[in-house]
């Protein structure tokens, strides 16, 4: 089958691999009929997420169709149509018994202590192949992949694969309520559903800081109101448009490829900060895939974090669901202690939020798929990375079809 492969920094390659294959009996073998392009991605191939195994298949976000189950996978008929989650959960133990899917005991085989199962990872997680590919193994099939209904298309069932429930749950992180002022920090693909999920729990005013400014657009469009972190400074002007309060709550959609500000005020503050910032790409990222402006880690690990509390209300609460790995030590948690701030994160349990989203879905009250800007073939999968990667013009999200 044709996949993308992790070959080393800045090296993915569309290669022909062996078929995935049943080896456990919860195992499915799903044909893939459109994945999509993730940051997360992004953050394996550029080295500010390091321990990927040469090899890998790349990719965590699939809809398909069931070819193959193993005789523990009671539920999924071959034939029925599914989206996968994410992250890998075996349903049973008592971390996902009470939701926290991303914590499973039993998914990991590196040991119930080691963290987040999912596909497309390095060695930490797994790693498991991924799911740009034709077909994938899905393990603990009977709970990660969940049926999809016969009115929902697989433009919308993607975008719940992955990037839906991970805004989702940064709102919940962020505990957003009825009529919070929501300030949301990065709008790529994620940053986009933390609008749509702020506003679906409750938010009356949502403000998104980036500075890219077909980014920014798409979020004008959804009901956001724009801050362009290249053109003014967004601590200041969050301050302004809440009379001096700042937003109640923060979701981080970010993480450890922000960016600093290239021009406008802002930028006299990032090149104070400069050695810091540097310092802090040394760390993350001793060694980078960046070939040119391609493949190019943030500049500025901790910036969108140190925003983020400069900028929320007193007392307020920070959701953090941009990825920052292990090798982060920095964050603002000073400033954060004076303001008495709540700050939580983590990755996204996908199983816990998949079934209710996609009777959102189902039912009309939001269409996903508007969300996604363009649709390219697994054969032009390269290409539509290296876009995504250098965020062209109009790249928010890439699905790809096989």
């Amino acid at each position: 089958m044709k996949a993308v492969v992790w070959h080393g920094l800045g090296d993915i390659r569309l290669d022909e691999v062996p078929d995935p294959t049943i080896q456990e009996s919860n195992d499915a073998i799903v044909r893939i009929t459109t994945s999509a392009i993730c940051g997360t991605d992004l953050h394996m191939v550029r080295g500010t997420m390091s321990g990927m195994k040469p090899g890998t298949v790349l990719g965590h976000e699939a809809v398909g169709v069931v070819e193959e189950t193993g005789p523990g996978v009671r539920n999924l008929p071959t034939g029925t149509r599914v989206v996968i989650g994410s992250t890998i959960a075996c349903g049973y133990c008592s971390y996902c018994r009470s939701g926290t899917y991303s914590q499973c005991d039993n998914a990991n085989p590196n040991g119930r202590n080691a963290g987040t199962a999912f596909f497309g990872g390095p060695e930490p997680t797994g790693p498991f192949d991924g799911m740009q590919a034709e077909y994938v193994r899905v393990p603990f099939a009977n709970v990660g992949a969940v049926p999809v209904p016969e009115n929902v298309t697989d433009d919308q069932a993607i975008m719940v694969s992955d990037i839906f429930p991970t805004a989702w749950f940064g709102g919940r992180l962020a505990e957003i309520g009825q009529g919070d002022t929501v300030a949301v920090f990065g709008a790529g693909p994620v940053g986009q559903f933390s609008v749509l999920s702020a506003y679906l729990q409750g938010a009356g005013r949502v403000f998104v800081v980036d500075g890219h400014a077909s980014r920014l657009e798409a979020a004008r469009r959804l009901g956001a109101e724009a801050i362009d972190f290249n053109a003014e400074d967004p601590v200041a002007v969050l301050q302004e448009l809440t009379g001096g309060a700042g937003p109640d709550r923060v979701i981080d959609a970010v993480g450890v490829d922000s960016e600093s500000a290239k021009s406008g005020p802002a930028a006299q503050q990032a090149q104070e900060s400069a050695d810091q910032f540097r310092q802090e790409v040394s760390q993350v990222a001793p060694e980078s895939g960046q070939q040119g402006e391609q493949w190019k880690p943030g500049d500025a690990p901790s910036q969108a974090a140190q925003w983020a509390v400069a900028g929320i209300a007193k007392a307020g609460t920070i959701g953090v669901v941009g990825v920052y790995p292990e090798t982060v030590t920095s964050y603002p948690f000073g400033p954060a202690f004076m303001k008495n701030l709540t700050i939580r994160t983590g990755n996204c349990p996908h199983r816990r939020y998949i079934p209710d989203l996609l009777r959102l879905v189902a039912s009309g009250v939001v269409d996903p798929a508007r969300v996604i800007t363009q649709q390219e073939p697994l054969t032009s999968s390269l290409q539509a990375f290296e876009a995504f990667d250098r965020r062209d013009e109009g790249w928010v999200k890439t699905v790809l079809s096989t």
